[in-house]
């Protein structure tokens, strides 16, 4: 699994940073056609104790305000989850994947 904003940490660097507050986000976007509307997630981003979250998720974001809401009756409602949940941060991965990666 390839990890974003990591730029050459070990492995248990990148551990003891998630232990001291850093976190693994994912953020959401959504594309939408005319009856179809997918909604996804991007790749795992690392984000450091402090660091703001909004320079990763303006693209998703963006892309979500763009594409999302031309599809009938799901884009406009998945649009707006996906640009909601972007805005407080994206969706905060680190204890499933500290799990999966059996990490203590």
């Amino acid at each position: 699994m390839k990890i974003k904003n990591v730029k050459e940490l070990t492995r248990a660097q990148m551990v003891s940073e998630l232990k001291h507050g850093g976190k693994l986000v994912m953020f959401q976007y959504c594309v939408s056609g005319l009856v179809v509307t997918f909604k996804r997630g991007s790749a795992v981003y690392f984000i450091r104790q402090g660091e703001s979250t909004t320079r990763h998720s303006l693209i998703y974001i963006l892309i979500s305000f763009l594409f999302g809401w031309w599809g009938v009756p799901w884009g406009p409602i998945h649009t707006v989850a996906a640009i909601f949940t972007n805005l407080r941060g994206g969706k905060d991965v680190t204890a499933k994947l500290l799990e999966v990666l059996d990490v203590n």
